[in-house]
């Protein structure tokens, strides 16, 4: 059976890494459903979800890596660009603050979308 989670687990990263999402889902969850105290493949499985699109299952997973490893960084910054995604910004700002807190790098401090923008005014 072990060897069974490490073949599933290799699979969904390797779909991840192309890209595939779904596939990454379809594979990782039942290694999630089977090992829900791994945090690493339960981040990998919110990450694949981000990416497809599937929203809430992200925000759902994110949540039990914050709640398993309340000090996963990264869990925070991507529950934050989840949130965003879902014009849920107050929500996001505090996730942003604590990865920024954790990591000490204030750049976590801005949303992309407001690290996208251009501006038009004048300089002058």
């Amino acid at each position: 059976m072990e060897d069974l989670r490490a073949l599933s687990y290799g699979l969904g990263q390797q779909y991840f890494e192309e890209r595939d999402y779904r596939g990454a889902i379809r594979a990782l969850r039942p290694v999630v459903e089977e090992t829900p105290d791994d945090v690493g493949t339960r981040l990998l499985l919110a990450r694949a979800y981000y990416h497809a699109a599937l929203l809430k299952p992200a925000e759902e997973h994110l949540l039990e890596v914050i709640e398993r490893q309340p000090t996963e960084y990264y869990a925070h910054l991507m529950l934050a660009r989840t949130l965003e995604r879902q014009s849920r910004a107050d929500e996001a700002g505090k996730h942003r603050r604590i990865a920024a807190a954790l990591t000490g790098d204030d750049s976590f401090l801005e949303s992309q979308a407001l690290r996208g923008r251009v501006s038009t005014a004048d300089p002058e």
